[in-house]
């Protein structure tokens, strides 16, 4: 991995770049308001940023109530997808997660999105039900996956 990657909190500045990542990532993206209202409206919301110099490449956020986190969303520019990022980028974010006295984690995931379920299951997430027309695009079921910290 690449040493000028730096991982931080997200800031008002970001959201811009990261509406960016979230198109280029996702059917139904959350929107530039979305974001702000994470940062600024929810108590529970944090939201970890991978930098590489100026440009952000990837984010991932997370609620915690009380000792539960729940993942939002987690993406990687297109173009640096492939390098491991995401793994690194979910290492930190469930460290952050056990810091602030998460004791298990959980987050929706496509029933299509290998890919995705792959990684989670490498950090220990099990399956844990069927969300049934979840996703409101086209009304693919979410997949509900769990790990204990």
């Amino acid at each position: 991995m690449n040493d000028s990657l730096l991982f931080r909190l997200m800031r008002e500045e970001d959201i811009d770049q990261i509406v960016n990542i979230e198109k280029l990532s996702f059917t139904i993206p959350w929107s530039k308001e979305s974001f702000y209202n994470e940062l600024y409206k929810n108590q529970f919301a944090s939201y970890l940023v991978i930098e590489d110099g100026e440009k952000i490449i990837g984010y991932c956020g997370v609620w915690i109530v009380v000792d539960e986190a729940h993942i939002t969303n987690i993406a990687i520019l297109p173009e640096y997808r492939g390098r491991k990022l995401g793994d690194a980028l979910l290492a930190k974010v469930i460290q952050m997660a056990k810091e602030m006295g998460a004791q298990s984690m959980t987050l929706e995931v496509r029933v299509s999105n290998h890919v995705a379920q792959n990684l989670y299951r490498k950090f220990g997430f099990e399956n844990g039900g069927i969300r049934k027309g979840y996703y409101t695009d086209n009304h693919e079921d979410a997949l509900v996956m769990w790990v204990k910290l």
